[in-house]
Parts: C-alpha cells; structure tokens; sequence
C-alpha cells in the first residue's frame, strides 16, 4: 500500500475545494438573481403573484435539500433526460438558495418604514422607481449582515451534493479515506477547510452587522 503524507491527503482534499467554492458562488449569485425576482412577486400588488412567490419560497424551506437534489439529478432521468451531476447540483442549491434570501430580503423591506413608501408615491413614483431608489438602498443596509452570514450555509449546502455524485470536498474526503485508510487525519482536515471556508464568512457577517448597526445609530 502506497503512503500517503498528510500534505498529499490535504493537497487533494484543496484540489477538490475548488469544486466546493465554485459551486458555492454559483449557486450564491443564481440564488441572489431568482430570489431578487421572487421578493418583487412577494411585494408585489398582484394577488397571484404574491400567491406564487409564496407557495415557491414555502415548498423549497419545507422540504429538505438532500430531497431536492434528488429530484434535481433523478426526476429528469425518468423521462429518459441525463442530467449531469454538476448541473443538478447547481440547479438544486440555486433554487433552494433563492427561498431563503427572498425571504431574508423581505424581512429587510418590511423593516424601512411605511411613511418612505407613502412619501415616495406622493412625488409620482411607480412601485419599480420607488423600490430602486427609495426602498432598496434602505433594506440593503439590514440586509448586508444576514445574506453574507446565509452564504455560510450555502458553502455547508454544497456538502449533500456528494450524495448525487458531485465530487466536491466531502466527496473528495470519502475518496481519500478508502485510498489512505486514515479517515481521522482526513475528516479532521476536510472539517479545517470548511472552517476555513466558513469562518471569514461568520466574522465578516459579525462585522459588518456593528458598524452598519452604528452608522445606522449615527443617523
């Protein structure tokens, strides 16, 4: 049996995070891009659309990811469609992502006052001019702490991918461990790369919560 150093176990386990940051940032802009079109249907006049935005953002909370992902890589395939697995993957984590930042980002809207709508409708404003000049640059400064703090989940999101065979860094950790048979030193590192991965983003989410909190205060 070939030995395998520590440095060459963590060298695959950083080769195969690449995957694992990708896949996050993918599924983070795509989530960012659909769930800014759902909180418009969740804000918006129209019943239906209300309706829609709704049942979408309770259908992908309620139901778990690893479910989701299934369906994403398995469900086209039982009309004879072969889905990549890194599609699926990205599809999956995009739309479940998208749930949880509309409504992340509602919450935020809801926090700006009522009177900065009513003042903007008086000076002749539609619904899209008031949300792009009046509303948004207010709920973006709520909004900051709590998306960057999301993206934290979504980096440990990407670990269920390994289920429909996407080889990101847990994946990579199982490869390893049959190859090296030392799955202590393996998972202890796959678990320092996440926190390598994860922390920065929980800190920065920390800290730009004070001081968006003080210049708010400031005001």
């Amino acid at each position: 049996m070939t030995d395998f150093s520590t440095w060459d176990i963590l060298r695959n386990l950083l080769l195969a995070a690449r995957w694992t940051v990708v896949l996050s940032l993918v599924s983070f802009l795509g989530g960012a891009a659909v769930g800014l079109a759902i909180l418009f249907m969740r804000i918006s006049k129209s019943k239906g659309l209300r309706g829609l935005a709704t049942g979408y953002v309770e259908l992908f909370q309620g139901t778990p990811l690893l479910m989701q992902l299934f369906l994403a890589f398995f469900g086209l395939g039982l009309f004879g469609v072969d889905v990549p697995a890194w599609l699926a993957a990205g599809a999956a984590l995009i739309l479940w992502s998208a749930s949880f930042l509309a409504e992340i980002w509602r919450g935020c809207v809801d926090a700006v006052a009522k009177g900065q709508w009513e003042a903007s409708a008086s000076l002749g404003m539609g619904r899209l001019q008031q949300m792009r000049w009046v509303i948004l640059p207010q709920a973006l400064r709520v909004a900051v702490p709590p998306t960057v703090g999301f993206s934290v989940q979504i980096v440990k999101g990407t670990a269920l991918t390994s289920i429909i065979g996407f080889t990101e860094l847990s994946k990579a950790g199982t490869i390893v461990t049959n190859a090296t048979f030392q799955p202590f030193t393996v998972y202890g590192l796959v678990a320092l790369v996440y926190f390598a991965l994860c922390w920065p983003l929980s800190k920065s989410s920390q800290i730009l919560e004070r001081k968006l909190n003080v210049a708010h205060r400031g005001h």
